[in-house]
């Protein structure tokens, strides 16, 4: 944080560090993340008076107002940035679990989508979309997500997750779902 005491001129930035191997292309809102894993490019919406640049190996993500709202914009960006920059580097992996007691579940993963069969007995497949360039793998119980941007593996997660939600039993019989068990990178 910036302030001048003479003037009104008042700056708040967060920096992210760019790894080494990573490069970074900036152009208005717009960023662009290359690594060793891929590229990430995202448009942000953002105010008038904040600025997104490349300065030395940080990127800088600025604004000159001192609303509540510019401050908690700059450091959502900054995050993204940061993620960005993880992603192309070292990846995102999310590990769920397939948990039944009652009928033997089976997934299966049919090009965009995730198919969820034999849940609690049900005769149609229940169906979870695969987000982006996500990679879904199925090991025994365990469903693996991985990819390079967070935002795409876990709303996968979340879809997934949500595709196999319980409505109509009783939660404390009827325990049966795939859950999200850790998450790395």
């Amino acid at each position: 944080m910036m302030r001048v005491d003479g003037g009104l001129m008042v700056m708040f930035f967060k920096e992210t560090n760019i790894a080494g191997g990573v490069d970074v292309e900036i152009s208005g809102n717009r960023v662009k993340v290359s690594g060793p894993r891929g590229t990430i490019e995202k448009t942000f919406i953002i105010d008038k008076d904040m600025k997104i640049e490349k300065v030395e190996n940080k990127v800088r993500v600025s604004s000159e107002g001192e609303k509540r709202t510019s401050k908690a914009l700059v450091g959502t960006i900054a995050a993204h940035i940061r993620n960005m920059v993880d992603g192309v580097t070292k990846g995102f992996t999310y590990r769920l679990r397939v948990i039944y007691s009652h009928f033997p579940v089976t997934v299966k993963v049919d090009k965009d989508k995730v198919l969820i069969q034999n849940f609690l007995g049900e005769r149609t497949a229940r169906i979870a979309k695969i987000v982006g360039k996500t990679e879904v793998k199925v090991e025994g119980s365990d469903i693996v997500l991985t990819g390079i941007d967070v935002d795409e593996v876990s709303q996968t997660a979340g879809n997934i997750e949500l595709a196999a939600r319980i409505v109509g039993y009783d939660r404390k019989v009827f325990q049966d779902g795939i859950y999200l068990v850790s998450r790395e990178g």
